[in-house]
C-alpha cells in the first residue's frame, strides 16, 4: 500500500467518496453533513491522496488550504474492507507532512460527535488533535466536533 496523490473523479475512487457520502447522510442530519461530495474536492485549494495497491483503493483523504497557515482535513475515509489496518494513520501522517512542508501552523479538522465518530476521535487524539471552537465558516453544532494541531 502506498500514497498517491489522486483523482476523486476516478470510478474506483468516486465509489469510496460516494460511500462516505452515503455514510454520513445516514448519520448527520442535512444540517450538519460538512463532507464534500467529488465536484467539492476537484478545487485548486484542495489537495486530494488515497492509500492504495493497483486499482484498490484503501483509503482517501484530502488538505484545504484555508489561507497561507491554516489547513482543513477533508474527507478522511477507509474503506470498510480495509478498517483497523492503519489505513487511515498513514494517510493523516501523510496530510500532516504536507501540510508542515506547506509551511502551515495550524491544521484543523471538524468530524462528527456521533459514537460512530468514536474511532477517529480518538485517532486525531493519538496524534495530538484537540478539541478547539469552529473555524473557518463553521459554526458551532451539537452534531460536530471541531479539532486542531499546532504544528
Amino acid at each position: 500500500m502506498q500514497i498517491y496523490e489522486d483523482d476523486p473523479r476516478k470510478p474506483e475512487v468516486s465509489r469510496l467518496l460516494n460511500e462516505h457520502l452515503d455514510a454520513m447522510r445516514s448519520i448527520s442530519p442535512p444540517e450538519s453533513k460538512h463532507a464534500l461530495d467529488v465536484d467539492g474536492l476537484c478545487v485548486s485549494e484542495i489537495s486530494f491522496w488515497t492509500a492504495r495497491d493497483a486499482d484498490q483503493v484503501f483509503g482517501c483523504g484530502a488538505l484545504f488550504e484555508l489561507d497561507s497557515t491554516h489547513g482543513e482535513i477533508k474527507s478522511m475515509r477507509t474503506a470498510r474492507a480495509h478498517l483497523r489496518k492503519g489505513v487511515a494513520s498513514m494517510l493523516l501522517k501523510h496530510i500532516i507532512e504536507a501540510a508542515r512542508s506547506r509551511g502551515f501552523v495550524r491544521l484543523s479538522l471538524e468530524t462528527g460527535s456521533m459514537e460512530e465518530f468514536a474511532p477517529a476521535r480518538a485517532m486525531y487524539a493519538r496524534f495530538g488533535f484537540v478539541e478547539c471552537e469552529p473555524f473557518g465558516a463553521y459554526q458551532a453544532d451539537p452534531n460536530s466536533v471541531f479539532m486542531m494541531l499546532e504544528l
